[in-house]
């Protein structure tokens, strides 16, 4: 898989929920104290990704000026 400019953590604006995307096309997210909370794939297509959680549940969202807008959530790069 290439590498894309989004790969790494983004979290909420109050770092409750933490989403990593890894380069290997897998992403973990934390929620709380709740570590890998949900697991699975994803895959990224311009500024959009889709993702699908090891237990079949799809979502998707967006890259937008920086942020990641996804499920109602706003998530920001963690640098």
């Amino acid at each position: 898989m290439n590498a894309h400019p989004y790969l790494g953590m983004w979290v909420t604006a109050d770092g409750h929920i933490r989403h990593e995307l890894l380069p290997n096309g897998r992403y973990d997210e934390a929620r709380g104290r709740r570590s890998s909370a949900y697991q699975g794939n994803y895959t990224v297509n311009g500024d959009h990704i889709d993702y699908v959680d090891d237990t079949g549940f799809t979502a998707d969202g967006d890259f937008v000026d920086g942020v990641l807008y996804h499920a109602g959530m706003v998530l920001f790069r963690e640098l």
